[in-house]
């Protein structure tokens, strides 16, 4: 059975994105920025929901291709671009870049790429991801929390129906004062 995560970067009040989903409070130190390239070498399949799928690709298939791309920047784009992709979507009729489309129940698809034989997935998405956590399906957390409080947006965690009991697995402090915690859902 593969393993899935769900991890973003998130605001210390708990957001992956400010109101008007603005991002722009969790750009990430060069260092964050490479354990996040690392993490994406390391995914066997990436899930994205519509709204993050389409922020990610609109950027990061031609990323290495612009003016003053960095090194680290060249490296994530080629990876991003690599890596296995599904991305969940009843309105999206197209995808571009080792990338599937669903669009059918998420839940039920996602059981059954987690049931197959394969590398860990990562889900990626507040909506999708919320989905998935209802349903018991994600097996790790994974928060780079930045010291801002941006006092509303896009939550990284949804109302659910029980509790969700975790193990912390590692802790990490970042350059800017960003702390990377991992846990894993105890089951």
């Amino acid at each position: 059975m593969r393993k899935l995560t769900f991890g973003m970067n998130v605001s210390l009040d708990g957001y992956i994105a400010a109101p008007g989903d603005d991002l722009g409070w969790s750009v990430p130190s060069d260092e964050l920025f490479q354990w996040w390239s690392d993490r994406v070498d390391a995914t066997g399949l990436a899930l994205y929901g519509r709204k993050l799928w389409e922020t990610m690709s609109s950027h990061w298939p031609t990323a290495d291709k612009q003016p003053g791309a960095t090194p680290a920047v060249i490296e994530y784009a080629g990876r991003w671009r690599d890596m296995p992709k599904v991305v969940f979507s009843s309105t999206t009729s197209t995808v571009d870049w080792n990338t599937r489309l669903v669009t059918g129940d998420a839940v039920t698809e996602i059981a059954r790429l987690k049931a197959a034989d394969g590398g860990p997935m990562d889900i990626a998405g507040a909506t999708l991801a919320a989905a998935a956590m209802r349903a018991g399906l994600i097996d790790e957390y994974v928060l780079a929390t930045a010291p801002v409080l941006v006092g509303g947006g896009t939550p990284f965690f949804t109302a659910l129906d029980n509790w969700v009991n975790l193990n912390l697995v590692e802790t990490r402090t970042f350059p800017d004062g960003v702390v990377l915690t991992r846990y894993e859902t105890r089951r």
